[in-house]
């Protein structure tokens, strides 16, 4: 895993963690892990996505993941960190992405975009309180 110099200039561990659990996030999602919301999504979690019309808790997430889910899987992604603030227990972590989605069909689409994500400090380490972002190209 590289970072640039620019995200983590401060040698900050919790600027790393952070990154790791944006990145396990991901992980988690193109090998299918059921779970992974319930163990990384805060309880009080309310994302906002580009191709949503309003935000989305925890369980609507869950929801919309498992109909995606239905219709194909994450089969690639690399992650492109640009800075990530810690102040006490949140973090801020803004970075672009690039996504290949298989559809059930087979056809691959490929996407840009980027994504804010900020993530709070648990007694089970860091968790996600809300994320902002999307393919650029909607």
């Amino acid at each position: 895993m590289g970072f640039s110099a620019s995200v983590f200039a401060q040698d900050n561990m919790d600027a790393t963690d952070v990154w790791l659990k944006v990145e396990a996030q991901w992980d988690a999602e193109q090998q299918n892990k059921k779970r992974w919301a319930d163990e990384m999504l805060s309880d009080k979690f309310v994302g906002w996505g580009k191709n949503s019309p309003a935000p989305r808790d925890k369980e609507s997430t869950k929801m919309w993941d498992r109909f995606q889910d239905e219709q194909g899987k994450t089969v690639q992604h690399e992650l492109y960190p640009l800075r990530i603030i810690v102040e006490g227990d949140v973090a801020i972590a803004h970075y672009l992405y690039t996504s290949a989605f298989e559809s059930k069909d087979g056809e691959v689409e490929v996407s840009n975009g980027r994504f804010t994500d900020v993530l709070i400090r648990t007694e089970d380490g860091w968790k996600f309180i809300a994320w902002h972002g999307g393919d650029d190209g909607e």
